[in-house]
């Protein structure tokens, strides 16, 4: 007989084609995004991977030079896939806007010197939101047909997956929930007409909503508080991604193996016990320090051990990143897609 399916393991997320990636800050999310985009090339799909909040993390990760607001390729993948970079700016998202729908043409650039564009992208950030999350929706529109083939502008693409590397955690239900309140200020015309596009395309079994975080509390906080929210506003929760993490079956084991603690006096001697019998004659301040150390990293098991627990109860699929000495290159971004794909992010 099979072996029961794990409730906790992605199931490769089939039919999605929008992955939102968010996470608090610091817990490495635009990694996993760019993780996840390689993953999914490597399976030999075009994807887009896109950030909208002016870090340039997307050209930092690939190595490449700063993203323009085209799509440019910042890498391949195997069996023909490829990553296409995108670092969505609301001025030129604005400017397209209005080129699309009103025709303005070399108007567009008047208003902008006038300061017109400024102003509407700063004055009313949920219009600046719905630009920025508006672009991302207009690329996932396209679809891959015999006029999309290797060699096309990249602008002309169409892609079979995107990856946005959204807001932090803080942000994302009012970025996602943007264009809900913007088609109920706008009641009728083309602004209406795409934010409710959005919100239907955000809502749909085509979209998840990743959350990256830390086996740390305020990180596991707000990955609680966001899902919560996201489960609120009707969005689609995907996947659970601890970074920097041990496997859960080592995490056990270490819990299993730290146990009770013993006196602190009875410890040091235990300890200076065992290290003279392996030929190790040490100080007694030196012996103490050891086991101070002991004692700290036992902590943070416990502590791990208490929130993966956590992360476990929201009944979402979980996936873990392990700490990489090295550092994060793009070496270290494949080894990561690989991981994601064999926990199942990818289909």
């Amino acid at each position: 007989m099979p072996p029961a399916p794990d409730p906790l393991r992605a199931d490769g997320f089939a039919g999605v084609r929008l992955h939102v990636v968010t996470g608090k800050g610091g817990t490495g999310k635009t990694t996993v995004a760019a993780a996840l985009a390689v993953a999914l090339a490597n399976r030999g799909r075009k994807v887009l991977l896109a950030e909208v909040e002016g870090r340039q993390g997307i050209s930092q990760t690939f190595d490449v030079p700063p993203l323009p607001t085209t799509e440019v390729r910042v890498a391949g993948g195997a069996q023909g896939g490829e990553v296409v970079g995108l670092a969505v700016d609301a001025k030129t998202a604005l400017l397209e806007y209005l080129q699309l729908f009103y025709k303005l043409g070399r108007a567009g650039g008047v208003l902008e010197r006038f300061g017109a564009i400024d102003f509407a992208t700063t004055i009313a950030p949920g219009v600046r939101d719905l630009l920025l999350i508006g672009r991302v929706y207009e690329a996932s529109r396209r679809r891959l047909d015999a006029r999309h083939h290797r060699g096309s502008p990249p602008e002309e693409l169409a892609y079979d997956a995107i990856v946005l590397d959204a807001p932090p955690t803080g942000r994302i239900p009012r970025f996602l929930s943007v264009g809900a309140e913007v088609a109920g200020l706008a009641r009728m015309g083309p602004i209406h007409s795409q934010a409710g596009s959005i919100t239907e395309l955000l809502h749909s079994p085509a979209t998840r909503v990743h959350v990256v975080t830390l086996l740390e509390e305020m990180p596991v906080q707000e990955t609680v508080d966001a899902v919560a929210e996201l489960r609120e506003l009707g969005m689609p929760v995907g996947a659970v991604i601890i970074n920097q993490a041990r496997a859960r079956a080592d995490l056990a084991a270490l819990a299993a193996f730290a146990g009770p603690q013993l006196p602190r006096e009875l410890a040091v001697t235990e300890l200076a016990a065992d290290l003279d019998a392996v030929g190790l004659d040490l100080p007694q301040d030196t012996v103490e320090a050891m086991l101070d150390q002991v004692h700290r990293h036992t902590e943070r098991i416990a502590l791990e051990v208490e929130q993966l627990a956590v992360l476990e109860d929201l009944d979402q699929p979980v996936v873990t990143v392990p700490f990489l000495i090295d550092g994060v290159d793009l070496d270290a971004v494949t080894e990561i897609a690989d991981l994601l794909a064999e926990q199942g992010m990818v289909p």
